[in-house]
């Protein structure tokens, strides 16, 4: 009943902490709407590689939402939403800065910077062996949000936010907890993760391939508990990109699991040398 209490009581705090950030990230996205555009259209192409990074870099699924609809709308690369979905971990990014804040900040340097660098890659082998991108493209009619408090209230906090990610959060947070401390009574995971890291690592990435939030989480609380290596935790974030791939899946489908395919190259190979290296 404590263990059960404890993991209850870390689950609302991490979630309330989640809410706010989630809210917080919100408003930025909504008071700097429009001014991605601008930056894109007078820059050179570097800039997208830079730009889409950091969007991806961003906590959360808005930034992948974002770079999504620069990719339909023709102002960024197909190497540029690779980059950002490479430097993209979903909301498992909020997870990290409840619970350890000063090595996700670091993880998330580190993926910013090597995202600039796979869209560059990637553009590049793309070019170099003439892979056709977005050959089953669907047109997409996109609206501008209205305008108004009572709509941001509706649409944004009560309907993306709350109904859209905290229950989920919240839920997988729990499960992930539940997961580690009982499992540590019934077996020696500690050992576990320590004789079969080799075998997590691949696992982080294999799972990373699944276009959803919650999944991933595990590997997070993992890291938390100390129980796993930085080299599982980063292969995870690369390879994962939360729901930020859901909306590029309606979109086209083919390009989608191409994206997946080079992250999960990139992230299981940059992955395997920080493992090697003893990290």
């Amino acid at each position: 009943m404590e263990k059960l209490l404890n993991v209850l009581n870390e689950s609302i705090q991490v979630t309330f902490f989640v809410l706010l950030m989630m809210i917080a990230v919100d408003i930025i996205n909504v008071k700097t709407k429009g001014k991605l555009e601008s930056i894109l259209q007078r820059g050179r192409k570097w800039r997208q590689y830079v730009v889409a990074s950091l969007l991806g870099t961003a906590p959360g699924c808005l930034g992948s939402f974002a770079g999504v609809s620069l990719y339909i709308h023709g102002m960024i690369s197909f190497g540029a939403l690779t980059g950002l979905m490479f430097a993209t971990a979903g909301d498992e990014q909020f997870i990290m800065l409840a619970m350890f804040p000063k090595t996700a900040l670091i993880l998330f340097g580190i993926l910013f910077l090597l995202g600039i660098f796979a869209g560059y890659l990637t553009d590049y082998l793309v070019k170099k062996f003439n892979i056709k991108t977005c050959t089953d493209c669907e047109i997409k009619q996109y609206h501008p949000d209205k305008e108004g408090y009572g709509h941001y209230i509706k649409d944004h906090i009560w309907a993306h936010i709350i109904k859209g990610h905290l229950l989920k959060i919240f839920l997988w947070t729990a499960g992930a907890l539940l997961v580690v401390e009982f499992g540590m009574g019934f077996v020696d995971i500690k050992s576990i993760t320590a004789e079969y890291t080799f075998g997590l690592l691949i696992l982080s990435a294999l799972i990373g391939m699944i276009p959803e939030s919650g999944p991933h989480l595990i590997f997070v609380m993992l890291f938390a508990k100390g129980l796993i290596p930085f080299s599982v935790l980063f292969t995870s974030s690369v390879v994962q990109d939360g729901h930020g791939m859901l909306p590029m899946l309606s979109y086209s489908l083919k390009d989608s699991l191409r994206i997946k395919a080079f992250n999960f190259v990139f992230g299981l190979s940059i992955g395997l040398i920080i493992y090697l290296f003893g990290y």
